[in-house]
């Protein structure tokens, strides 16, 4: 099996101890990873400390450097999209697709600035407000896209003045490995550590005192669980957390135009996208030529390895995630719900899961009233408008949503009063560089991308200078 090393100071470094890495399209392990110790995190955030107090100092340097970032990554982009395919189990088109977007948001946040905003210039005063960097920042992302979700957090922090400690999922940690052995050529020892582990490496991060700031992507759960290490030492956070989206549509859509629109904003990556579209919400009179239209797509669609050409969807990325999908589907088989395309495992190995639609279900089942994260898509009937918005919201989860319909003007003002981050019009997932994406209630704190998500990463200083 190849060997992969941590990032620690600018240096590979090996673990103590290693753990495998699952390929999910035969559920068997294929490589192996070092197990970060206690000791290598405490050198891990020493060397990004040390480096914080040269690397904060020009915003031109790290300009340059994640340019010099994002052209490292496209390098080698076919080796890593194979690597990223095997541990994931997305399709390589769709692995290269992660990468040559993670590239991407490296160039667009080098373009971004930040201003100083003058507030006063006087025969007294002159008063500024700037934004300083934090130090240290903790990421840890999620196994769902591994690579694009890094550098999310990477991009920002690093155009700030702050230096990074990163921790991958444990059942995606070989992508971001790489990534850090290539910013080694391109970035300062110390600015960019990468160390992998479980979820006790993640706790130990959370409640380290070096950290001024903890950035993560995941469940719900732990992101309560993150909050609560930070609380004591007043660590500012950003969580990226879970959602139920719902899509709602109208009377006057054209179910066969909508529905190919409405699948993929479902069952893009296999589903497992936090504001992928969880529940749909179809009109009485629509619902039976919605359910026809989405049941014959996803008996249409291609299921396999990730590396088979002509795959659109590969396995669900872990055993824990395929058992709750399964769980889901036959929690709402006992409350009377129709499966009318998939709702089993495909195959005899790896975590293979037909793509499953489910009529006849309402709110007060599981897979309408939580986050399934998989290819399992419930479809319920609504007979009024205010009333698909109530149930829409009726939900902890606010992270995103749509609303589907003929007339972008309506759809705009039904929009207008879902309670989430993200409103989108006759599409779903629409996320890119330059807008801001986060969510409401249960689906996280603060917000990434854009300048705001930059600003996420400093602190507000006012300077006064009094002139007499």
């Amino acid at each position: 099996m190849p060997e992969y090393t941590m990032t620690i100071d600018g240096k590979a470094v090996k673990g103590q101890t290693t753990a495998g890495v699952i390929n999910p399209a035969t559920g068997q392990v294929f490589a192996q990873v070092p197990e970060c110790t206690k000791t290598q995190l405490d050198e891990a955030m020493a060397a990004a400390a040390r480096a914080y107090t040269s690397w904060s100092k020009d915003i031109n340097v790290r300009k340059k450097a994640l340019l010099a970032c994002a052209a490292r990554l496209q390098k080698d982009i076919d080796e890593l999209a194979s690597v990223l395919t095997h541990e994931q189990g997305k399709p390589l088109a769709k692995a290269k697709e992660e990468i040559f977007g993670a590239s991407i948001w490296f160039k667009y946040t080098a373009g971004l600035d930040l201003p100083v905003e003058v507030v006063q210039d006087d025969a007294s005063h002159r008063i500024e407000i700037r934004r300083k960097p934090l130090g240290v920042v903790a990421a840890i992302t999620p196994w769902n896209y591994p690579l694009l979700l890094a550098v999310w957090k990477i991009a920002p922090s690093l155009l700030a003045g702050n230096t990074v400690v990163l921790k991958p999922s444990p059942f995606t940690p070989i992508t971001t490995l790489m990534l850090g052995e290539m910013l080694r050529e391109v970035v300062p020892a110390g600015v960019v550590n990468v160390i992998s582990g479980g979820n006790e490496l993640g706790s130990w991060m959370t409640s380290h005192p070096v950290p001024r700031k903890v950035s993560f992507t995941g469940s719900v759960a732990t992101g309560k669980k993150v909050a609560i290490s930070a609380a004591p030492d007043l660590k500012r956070i950003t969580l990226e957390l879970g959602g139920n989206d719902a899509a709602i549509l109208l009377p006057d859509i054209n179910p066969k135009t909508v529905a190919e629109k409405v699948f993929w904003g479902a069952f893009e990556n296999n589903g497992q996208i936090c504001s992928a579209i969880k529940r749909v919400y179809a009109h009485e009179s629509q619902y039976k030529a919605v359910v026809e239209n989405l049941t014959e797509i996803a008996k249409s669609v291609r299921v396999g390895d990730g590396m088979d050409e002509g795959t659109q969807i590969g396995p669900l990325n872990n055993k824990p995630q395929f058992e709750r999908v399964s769980e889901l589907v036959e929690d709402a088989k006992k409350h009377g719900a129709k499966i009318t395309t998939g709702g089993g495992q495909l195959g005899s190995q790896g975590y293979f899961y037909k793509p499953t639609i489910v009529s006849e279900i309402s709110d007060g089942v599981r897979l309408v009233d939580e986050e399934q994260f998989g290819p399992a898509l419930p479809v319920v009937a609504y007979k009024d408008i205010d009333d698909a918005v109530r149930r829409a919201n009726g939900t902890n989860y606010g992270l995103s949503g749509s609303v589907w319909s003929s007339n972008p003007d309506k759809a705009v003002e039904v929009a207008s009063q879902l309670e989430c981050g993200s409103a989108w019009i006759n599409q779903h997932l629409a996320i890119a560089p330059n807008l801001p994406f986060g969510g409401a209630k249960w689906s996280g704190v603060g917000v990434e991308n854009g300048p705001w998500g930059l600003l996420g990463f400093t602190e507000i200083q006012v300077v006064n200078v009094a002139k007499n």
